[in-house]
């Protein structure tokens, strides 16, 4: 086995295996060891269940996880050239990390090891939105997850009602989980720089979302609010069904209310009373 001690440097890994950026690939490496360390410490006990990383690319943030004590460390990525590089880490933790050359897009990450299950990752910035609203219906099978956003996502993610950012993912995950902004990173952190300034942001799942609603009935509702957020309720949910007071009334809103208006409990209750309206409009005649 190899000395972890004796791993070589991040940027003679990278200048070995020609790890140059790939924009197609959202690629911006994190090579700081204060800054991975500090992102690794935000996931909490990693000596139980599973870590999944996704994107680890040369294994900056992957060696922080693993120096942190992950017990099991699952590394998901795509770019074949960062394949053949973690290599190396490998062998110096065999028995604590696995590399899987797949697609994360392709993958259910809670079939990826045991529970409690923490995602602790730099997403590809590509991609970002797309998992995480792709693991959105399955929050609830993971502990935690400790993600790296562009600062508009994460702006998104931990929005609340009346502000600019607020929105259908906020609503979608604060509806199923905790969330916090954790601190920014500067482009200056990355190689090479990106544009923007990036976000680690918390995601910490309920075992139950907060408030009683179906799901498909929540999208549903939400995605008519916003689809014309600066009209009032009264008009966007028409989108719904034609008149759309009768569910405003049973969700206790004033009709003259707005999407950016609502908080999620309020949307859970239009929700319901969705549901409920679209229940006793397709019930079988003579049904009780």
């Amino acid at each position: 086995m190899a000395d972890a001690a004796a791993l070589p440097p991040l940027r003679e890994v990278i200048r070995r295996h020609g790890l140059a950026a790939r924009r197609s690939l959202g690629q911006h490496f994190l090579l700081d060891l204060n800054l991975t360390g500090r992102i690794a410490r935000a996931a909490g006990d990693l000596s139980a269940g599973t870590v999944i990383e996704i994107g680890p690319g040369p294994g900056g943030l992957t060696r922080a996880l693993l120096a942190e004590g992950a017990a099991r460390l699952v590394a998901v990525e795509l770019d074949p050239r960062c394949v053949e590089a973690l290599a190396e880490l490998r062998q110096a933790y065999p028995d604590r990390l696995e590399i899987r050359a797949a697609d994360a897009l392709a993958i259910d990450p809670a079939t990826l090891g045991p529970p409690p299950r923490r995602i602790v990752a730099n997403l590809p910035y590509n991609i970002a939105t797309a998992l995480l609203t792709r693991w959105l219906p399955e929050l609830a099978r993971f502990d935690r997850l400790v993600l790296m956003f562009q600062k508009e996502v994460a702006d998104r993610l931990t929005a609340q009602p009346r502000s600019k950012a607020y929105g259908r993912l906020s609503v979608a995950l604060q509806w199923r989980a905790a969330v916090k902004r954790l601190f920014d990173l500067p482009p200056r952190a990355f190689t090479p720089p990106p544009k923007v300034t990036s976000t680690v942001v918390e995601i910490r799942p309920f075992a139950e979302p907060r408030y009683p609603a179906d799901a498909a009935c929540l999208e549903r509702v939400v995605a008519a609010a916003f689809g014309q957020r600066r009209k009032m309720l009264r008009q966007s949910l028409r989108a719904l069904q034609p008149d759309p007071l009768p569910i405003l009334a049973a969700a206790g809103l004033p009709e003259t209310a707005r999407a950016e208006e609502l908080s999620v409990e309020q949307f859970a209750a239009l929700a319901r009373a969705y549901a409920d309206r679209r229940g006793r409009l397709t019930a079988p005649r003579g049904a009780t």
